[in-house]
């Protein structure tokens, strides 16, 4: 058998295979050399992001300790704005305090100038006094001995320092006397122990009553009936020259003529027809009463050989 000659085929399995690996390795060389990536590269972009990342941190960490230092600040003059309106308004109060009290005193002032000349008209002591004047101000002060009956209802108690004033001005026409008392609208006695006998006069007697006046308090009822009941009973003996004086600013009874005709049982002299004590009263009239004070006392005064001074409140 004849042996068939074999081609020569350039495009066999093992040229292909050549080929290919040669085209790959000039693909590969083309892409080493122009990518443009190095390690380097790399590395500087890497370092310049790190920089810029600490310099970022500290441009925050700086904003933050910024930020802490405003609000303490902010908060420091926030409490100082507080105190100053705290303040500001305590000063204002005080102003307007001092300006109603300023107020207060111009009007008292002028009101009780004409008032103050008569209660205090008399200068003598009774050191030096030889006589004793009959009469002050249209106020009888020959009296041997001297009752107060004192209204201690909470209106009277807001201008307390003022019927303390007054009456040491009273007890001021009266340099001498040989005894007095206090007492308030209901009744009860200043001090307890004297209660149905005469305090003492004597200077530092005075001083001391007066001093425990202070503080004086108690039940009222803005009414001086009980108290005058009590001083009557108690105190008023014929022949025995005894003034009550009534301080108040209100009269809250039912009836004036119950008062008057009580007063007129037991202030008068049986034998004389006379009134036993002569009464006066001092009003301290705001003119939330009605006037009904004033009204009873004039006529009270005028019935008991007394007399009524009106004081504006």
């Amino acid at each position: 058998m004849k042996r068939r000659a074999r081609g020569g085929d350039i495009f066999s399995l093992s040229f292909l295979d050549v080929v290919s690996c040669g085209f790959g390795a000039v693909v590969l060389l083309l892409l080493i050399s122009k990518s443009g990536f190095t390690e380097s590269d790399t590395n500087r972009d890497i370092s310049t992001l790190l920089a810029r990342t600490f310099q970022v941190e500290d441009e925050i960490q700086q904003l933050s300790g910024r930020r802490e230092q405003l609000k303490t600040e902010l908060a420091a003059r926030q409490s100082k704005n507080q105190e100053a309106l705290a303040a500001a308004t305590a000063a204002a109060a005080q102003l307007n305090k001092k300006q109603a009290e300023s107020a207060s005193l111009q009007k008292e002032s002028s009101g009780l100038q004409n008032t103050r000349e008569i209660l205090q008209r008399a200068s003598i002591t009774p050191a030096t006094a030889e006589t004793r004047d009959e009469e002050v101000g249209g106020i009888p002060v020959d009296s041997d001995y001297v009752i107060f009956i004192v209204d201690t209802s909470g209106s009277m108690q807001d201008i307390w320092p003022r019927v303390l004033r007054e009456m040491e001005n009273v007890l001021d026409i009266h340099p001498a006397v040989k005894g007095f008392q206090i007492m308030n609208d209901n009744g009860a006695h200043l001090i307890r122990s004297y209660r149905g006998k005469w305090i003492p006069d004597t200077p530092r007697r005075r001083k001391s009553v007066l001093g425990a006046m202070r503080n004086w308090g108690g039940l009222s009822n803005s009414s001086p009936v009980e108290g005058l009941e009590v001083a009557l009973k108690t105190y008023a003996r014929p022949g025995e020259k005894v003034s009550v004086y009534i301080f108040g600013d209100d009269y809250t009874g039912s009836s004036y003529d119950a008062v008057i005709q009580t007063l007129a049982k037991l202030n008068t002299d049986k034998i004389s027809r006379k009134p036993l004590a002569k009464v006066h009263a001092i009003g301290f009239l705001s003119g939330h009463g009605g006037g009904r004070f004033e009204i009873l006392m004039r006529e009270v005064t005028r019935r008991h050989g007394g007399t009524f001074v009106a004081l504006p409140q």
